[in-house]
């Protein structure tokens, strides 16, 4: 039995995330707190509390990447559930670099916090977006994407499973290609919770930031293999920073990741984190997988009675 542990990323954030692990275990609590003094901010006020700042991407990103650790130290190191592999989808690349040893977890709090300063200068809020087609084939939203270039940038940016990629760019072109998409038969094209246009050449002053951010910080080597988004491939030690430089402005490779994952004989999908929406494109892409999802206590209290009872070899 082959397990991978799988992150999500920007968009699946929710006020109140990891709250009822966050009460039931001390575990997550201490992870909070670290992250609150690395970071220099209650991270649970902003978790936990109504505020509009949950979905700035500042502050996002160390917000899910706290809250998929912390659960994941928790099935780690509480109850011996560890992964064979590890992927994460955009931001969630970072917390399965933490969970597989390449990066300290104070370490990529810092970066995250880096990179999505860098990615809201890039720019800035309103100014651009991100959205789930579904119904249409990768190569007929890309034409169509095309087709609008007269209106600004907008390209395909994740590519999370078949008849689902996501696009990303300016606003203009993002309503525009909304319009031509619904008229090619898309069955539903649907706006993403994100502040800006992620995964485009668009970001690419942010990338260029991030590649000199990243030289202030060590990657270790790991016997867990991760896969990059950027490739769908495992990422070696000698191609670890370029490729999460290149991350920022290329797209998502998630339907690949998830083939290839499964090409090397991973049987269950763990997905760790806010929202359940790796679960769902995991099903559409692979058959005959097992997958959880480990979000609240009821999550973990079943995955713990599995590997309890032998259903879950770790």
């Amino acid at each position: 039995m082959t397990i991978a542990f799988v992150f999500n990323g920007q968009g699946a954030q929710y006020q109140g995330m990891g709250k009822e692990l966050y009460d039931d275990y001390l575990e997550i609590r201490a992870t909070f707190e670290e992250a609150s003094k690395t970071l220099g901010f209650n991270l649970e006020q902003i978790c936990f509390e109504e505020n509009n700042c949950l979905n700035e991407t500042r502050y996002t990103q160390p917000a899910i990447l706290t809250v998929s650790v912390a659960i994941s130290r928790l099935l780690i190191n509480k109850f011996g559930i560890k992964p064979a592999y590890v992927a994460g989808l955009s931001l969630g690349e970072y917390s399965a670099l933490v969970v597989s040893g390449r990066l300290s977890f104070s370490d990529a709090l810092k970066i995250v916090q880096q990179r999505g300063k860098f990615m809201t200068e890039a720019v800035p809020n309103n100014q651009g977006s991100m959205m789930a087609v579904m119904g249409l084939s990768s190569d007929r939203i890309a034409s169509i994407c095309q087709l609008v270039s007269s209106k600004g940038l907008v390209a395909p940016a994740n590519y999370n499973m078949p008849n689902q990629t996501v696009i990303s760019g300016e606003l203009e072109a993002l309503a525009f290609a909304k319009t031509l998409l619904k008229e090619a038969g898309a069955k539903a094209v649907i706006p993403l919770n994100v502040s800006g246009p992620f995964h485009t050449p668009l970001l690419e002053p942010a990338a260029k930031q991030l590649e000199q951010e990243l030289t202030h910080y060590q990657f270790a080597k790991s016997d867990i293999p991760l896969i990059s988004n950027v490739t769908g491939e495992v990422i070696t030690a000698e191609n670890c920073q370029s490729l999460l430089v290149q991350q920022v402005k290329s797209p998502v490779l998630w339907q690949k990741s998830v083939e290839t994952l499964s090409n090397e004989g991973v049987s269950v999908f763990i997905e760790i984190g806010p929202g359940t929406a790796l679960s769902h494109f995991i099903k559409k892409i692979t058959k005959g997988k097992t997958i959880y999802n480990v979000e609240k206590t009821t999550h973990l209290t079943e995955l713990v009675e599995l590997k309890n009872k032998g259903d879950l070899i770790c």
